[in-house]
This record gives structure tokens, C-alpha cells and sequence, in this order.
């Protein structure tokens, strides 16, 4: 059999490229046309694989492997129903040639017609010799389908037969979360680290299970063997960092987290939780240093920046605070949770138009929470906006039916503007709900006299 991925070892390409080079026209066996097309779709030269295609139709038109090759190539091009037109016309010639099955399957699957495509891999099923890759392809059309049942039931069967097999394994455990089955998968992994106990990815995930149902030193332990199986494994020693800071040991989380580091490229996420765990330690300066890292390595860590803007707050730093918070929005403009502590800053701060602008991109990103509305009112009404005050707080009564935050707020915008029998009535129906805040006496001293 030829090399189909060396063209030094595989006279045939060379043969062909002489001969396009010349212009002669050569006979090839249909095994060396097979060998060279397969080289150039390897190798994404699609033109010289269809310039092959052509000749070797030529000469040895209707065979069925050479057929095959032409639809998948329509099928790169995305030329499905001429594809599955070819493949009826290969079935007739071949009736019981897998591929057929496979090919038309993976159509009708990238038509979303997922059910036609299991019928056809079923098909394919009773004709391979590689079972494996049909059930994994058959569990992929029933993940389509989100039925999580028969997905796993097919990865299973994967799993069962090559424990080596992870990106079944991923898919497998994936369908035990939806279907929230965690002991289950805690039994299909203890049976596959029988077969292979130095699996460091069943470890792994096994590790986590245990932490989902809040099995912490069962965890700690699958962590440990994980980094046993492979001292190199990035993701297990992150894991293990992030257990023990929910078990409160926080330097030897750090130690963890740093080992990743060392064992590979900087990563963003693994500064922010080391990071975090300093701000638990009191190590404040440290803190602040690896959320700048973090930020640095990902300028759109969003988590990072939140963390460094809270900090400020907490510190009541809104200067710092501020500043922080204008530079995350810069490389994070759609995250509502950072428009909303700049809202939060700028009031704090008495700049409120900021704050009004903060609070309404907040709104526009779909976020409704009550502190923002009420900052966006009370922030409109320092500025003595007071028509702007009334439609906000007409819209916040749309999400916060009949909150009597806003409708005092309501009735004293009515009363500022003169529609003072409009806002008395509104002023009795929140008094009804709750009596009359100091908060909202400082924003309206004449409600005292009401």
C-alpha cells in the first residue's frame, strides 16, 4: 500500500506532477489514483485532488472507491445534494459498502436532520468492521438531538470497549451532567481506572464528580493520583488549588496554583484565583499585583477587573476605584456587572450623569436589578432631570411592579413639576406598602409635611 501522507515514498505523486508538468496523459491503477487524491485532500490541495479525480474517472470510470473520493470532495465544497445524489447512484452499484452510509449520514446530519442520520449510521453498523467509530458517531446525532440518554448509552459502549478513548470519555460524562446522574459516573470511571489505573484525565474528572457532590477528601485524593499518573498535568493541580481554597487552605492552594504556572504558559485565570486567595490571606498588596497580572496576560478578564474594581470600593479608594473601572469598560463595554459598578462608583462619587449613563447601558444590556434603577432615578433627580426621572421610573415599575421605592420617587418628580394631586396619589399607595424611607425624606424634604 502506498504512503499516502510522504511524497518521497509514494512514486505515484511524482509520476502524476511529471506528467501535468508535460502534458502526457499516463495510465494509473485505480490504487494509485485512490493513494494520490487521498495525498492532495490530506493535504488541503484541492484543485490537484480534483484534477486527479477527472483522470482517474476517465479511466476507470464507475468504480466505486474513486466515486466515493468525488463525494466527498462535493462534500468539502459543500455540495450536498449533488453529493447524495452520487452516493444513491454508488449504493446501487454497491449495496452494502459502508461508507456509502457514513457519507450520506454525515449529509443529512449537516442538514440538522439528525434522526435520518442515525437511521443511516445504523445502516452503516451492520456493514463495519470499526464499531467503535460508528457508536461514537451515532452518540454525536443523539447529543444533536440533546437526548442524553441514548448519547450515553452509544459513548458507553466506546468507552467500554477503549478506556483509552477520552474525547468519548468527555463526551460520556457530559451526558451523566445533563441527565445529573454523578454517581453513575462516578462508577463508569472507577471501572475504567481498573482497566487503567494511571489514567490521569479519569483522575481528573473523576475528582471533580467528588467535588460536585461535596466529597472533598475523595476529591483531594483523585486530585493527587491525577499528579501522580502525570506530575505535568496543568489542569489537575488548578483543580486541586481550587478545592483547597473551599477548604480553607489557602497557602497550600497557592502552591498549587503556582506549579501550574511554572508548568506552563502564564494563564490569566490562574493569577486571579491566586489573587483572590491572597485578598482570603490579607496579603492585599499581593492581591492587587496578580489581578494586574491577570488583567495584563487578558486584558478582557472580566472576573479580574471586578475583583480589583471591588477591592478599591471595599477600601473606599473611588479614585483608584474609578479609574479601574473606565479602564475594564474599555476592553469589556458589553459586561453589565461592570456598568453596574460604575454606577455604582460615580454616585458614590456625586458625578451623576456618569452614574446615569453607567446604570442606563446597564439597563440596555438587559439587566434590571432594583439598586440600579434606584441609582438611575436618584441620580436623574439630583440633576433635577425631572421628566427623565419619571419615564425611568415609570420603565423600573415595569420589572418592579408597584415598588414603592420608586413610587415614592414617582411622587415626588410629579410634585416637583407641579402634578402634585398625581403625586399624592402615588405618594399614599407607596405609604400603603412602606412606610415613608429617610433616604427618600433627604431627597424630597417636603414629603415631612405631608
Amino acid at each position: 500500500m502506498f504512503d499516502q501522507f510522504s511524497e518521497d515514498n509514494n512514486p505515484s505523486i511524482t509520476k502524476f506532477e511529471q506528467m501535468l508538468k508535460t502534458n502526457q496523459v499516463l495510465f494509473f491503477d485505480a490504487l494509485e489514483f485512490e493513494s494520490i487524491i487521498h495525498h492532495y485532500i490530506d493535504f488541503s490541495q484541492f484543485k490537484l485532488a480534483r484534477k486527479a479525480l477527472k483522470m482517474a474517472m476517465a479511466q476507470h470510470p464507475k468504480n466505486v472507491e474513486l466515486m466515493l473520493l468525488e463525494s466527498e470532495l462535493l462534500l468539502f465544497d459543500g455540495s450536498f445534494d449533488e453529493a447524495e445524489s452520487l452516493l444513491l447512484e454508488i449504493e446501487q452499484l454497491s449495496p452494502y459498502h459502508e461508507e456509502v452510509f457514513l457519507q450520506r449520514a454525515s449529509i443529512f446530519s449537516k442538514k440538522k436532520n439528525h434522526t435520518l442520520a442515525i437511521e443511516l449510521l445504523e445502516k452503516a453498523l451492520d456493514l463495519t468492521d470499526d464499531e467503535v467509530e460508528v457508536w461514537n458517531l451515532i452518540g454525536m446525532e443523539y447529543l444533536f438531538l440533546e437526548d442524553y440518554f441514548r448519547a450515553k448509552n452509544y459513548f458507553l459502549k466506546c468507552v467500554e470497549e477503549n478506556p483509552y478513548d477520552y474525547q468519548s470519555l468527555y463526551n460520556l460524562l457530559y451526558c451523566y451532567e445533563q441527565l445529573e446522574e454523578d454517581i453513575e459516573a462516578i462508577v463508569t470511571l472507577n471501572n475504567i481506572l481498573e482497566t487503567n489505573p494511571y489514567s490521569e484525565i479519569a483522575w481528573h474528572q473523576l475528582g471533580k464528580l467528588y467535588v460536585n457532590i461535596e466529597k472533598h477528601e475523595e476529591a483531594l485524593s483523585a486530585f493527587e493520583f491525577a499528579i501522580i499518573s502525570d506530575d505535568s498535568f496543568t489542569g489537575a493541580y488548578i483543580e486541586k488549588g481550587k478545592l483547597l481554597e473551599k477548604m480553607g487552605r489557602i497557602n497550600e492552594a497557592i502552591d498549587n496554583y503556582e506549579i501550574s504556572l511554572q508548568l506552563n504558559d502564564p494563564n490569566a485565570y490562574v493569577n486571579h484565583r491566586i489573587g483572590k486567595s491572597h485578598l482570603k490571606l490579607g496579603n492585599d498588596d499581593l492581591a492587587v499585583q496578580f489581578f494586574k497580572k491577570s488583567i495584563k496576560l487578558e486584558p478582557n478578564h472580566e472576573k479580574s477587573w471586578i475583583s480589583l474594581v471591588d477591592f478599591f470600593i471595599k477600601k473606599k479608594e473611588y479614585l483608584k476605584a474609578q479609574y479601574y473601572v473606565r479602564k475594564s469598560i474599555l476592553a469589556n463595554g458589553d459586561s453589565a456587572d461592570l456598568w453596574r459598578k460604575s454606577g455604582e462608583i460615580h454616585f458614590e462619587m456625586n458625578f451623576y450623569e456618569e452614574a446615569a449613563l453607567a446604570c442606563e447601558n446597564q439597563v440596555n444590556l438587559d439587566q434590571h436589578d432594583l439598586k440600579t434603577w434606584v441609582i438611575w432615578m436618584d441620580s436623574l433627580i439630583h440633576l433635577k432631570e425631572w421628566d427623565q426621572a419619571i419615564e425611568v421610573g415609570e420603565k423600573a415599575l415595569e420589572h418592579h411592579n408597584n415598588k414603592a421605592s420608586f413610587l415614592y420617587r414617582l411622587a415626588g418628580c410629579k410634585i416637583r413639576i407641579g402634578m402634585k394631586k398625581e403625586g399624592l396619589k402615588l405618594f399614599e399607595k407607596a405609604k400603603q406598602n412602606l412606610p415613608l424611607p429617610s433616604k427618600i425624606n433627604s431627597l424630597f424634604p417636603e414629603f415631612k409635611n405631608i
